[in-house]
This record gives C-alpha cells, sequence and structure tokens, in this order.
C-alpha cells in the first residue's frame, strides 16, 4: 500500500496494489499493519456499504460531532464517485477547504477522512457502490451536516446535483460566525 498525502493535512490517499493474472485480480483493502502511519491507534469499529442507483446523486455533507468524531476510510467496490473531505476543524491552516479523490474500483485508491472533516460523494457511473470503514460507531445524537453546496467551502461538483435526500438539501449553510469544530 502507498500512501500519499493530500493538500489538507491528515486526509490521504491510499494506493492499492493488485495482484492480476489470468483469473482475476487480489488486492488487500485494509491492512492495520501498513496503515498503522495514518489510523494510529484507532480500531475499525463499523464498516458500511452504500448503494446509489443514478448518477448526479449527492450525499453529503456528513460528520459527526465530538465526543464521537470517527475517520472514515472509504473504498469504491463498483460504478465510479467523486468523493469529497471538507476541513472544519478549529484553527486548522487549511479550514473551510475541500479535496476530492475520484475512486473506482480499477484505481484501487481508498480516500482516509480524519476526525473534523465533513464527508460527501457525488456518483458519477450508475450503481456506484462504497464501503466505510468507520473508527467510531454510529451516534444518531452526534450527527450533524452542513449543506454540500455552501458557498463558504465551495466545492466544484463534476455534475449538477440531481438527488439529495430530504435531511441532506435541508442542512444549514454555514453561520457567518461559525469558526469550526475541535476534535
Amino acid at each position: 500500500m502507498n500512501i500519499l498525502a493530500t493538500k489538507l493535512p491528515g486526509v490521504v490517499v491510499v494506493e492499492t496494489e493488485k495482484v492480476v493474472d489470468h483469473r482475476g485480480a487480489f488486492a488487500r483493502l485494509f491492512c492495520a499493519s501498513e496503515l498503522s502511519a495514518v489510523v494510529g491507534a484507532r480500531l475499525i469499529l463499523q464498516i458500511n456499504h452504500s448503494h446509489n442507483s443514478m448518477v448526479g446523486t449527492v450525499r453529503g455533507l456528513h460528520f459527526q460531532r465530538p465526543p464521537h468524531a470517527e475517520m472514515k476510510l472509504l473504498r469504491c467496490l463498483h460504478g465510479r464517485v467523486f468523493d469529497v473531505a471538507a476541513d472544519l476543524r478549529t484553527n486548522s491552516p487549511t479550514f473551510l477547504q475541500w479535496y476530492a479523490e475520484e475512486l473506482t474500483p480499477g484505481n484501487a485508491r481508498m480516500l482516509v477522512i480524519p476526525e473534523g472533516f465533513a464527508h460527501g460523494f457525488q456518483i458519477l457511473e450508475a450503481d456506484s457502490e462504497l464501503l466505510y470503514l468507520h473508527t467510531a460507531y454510529h451516534a444518531p445524537e452526534a450527527e450533524a451536516g452542513i449543506r454540500f453546496d455552501d458557498s463558504r467551502i465551495g466545492i466544484a461538483w463534476p455534475l449538477p446535483a440531481t438527488e439529495l435526500s430530504k435531511r441532506d438539501r435541508s442542512f444549514p449553510l454555514l453561520a457567518s460566525d461559525f469558526r469550526g469544530i475541535v476534535v
């Protein structure tokens, strides 16, 4: 596994090495030892799967408030997605900046999003599927989100957002006095 830094400290891309032969392919999706520099002492406590039927669908931007903040490790199992991390950390030098990575089964990349970031994605190919590894349990009382089209973050989504949940559409824009979250 190759770990690549991004412009946002803490957000990394993990390139997975595939072994390909006439039978197909094999790839290690997670290895605590190889990812220890990224994951540290955190444990993977929950694994989720997301299936998305329609191109243009946007999910997010989601995060959990401390003390339930979580690191997410995301892979695309089928299709193609534009996966986004937005920095919400108080006093971060990259506060309100975002980074996106196109994830596909073919590029075998994983996006690692640490605590203090909001996460969202857009479907670029019908029937796309994501696998999420989480370092915290889902805590409904800690759920939070911000609007996918918040101008203070300014994400350049590759397609018009055609499908959003009622919940995601109702997330607030960031208040002008928003100073971030402490993790």
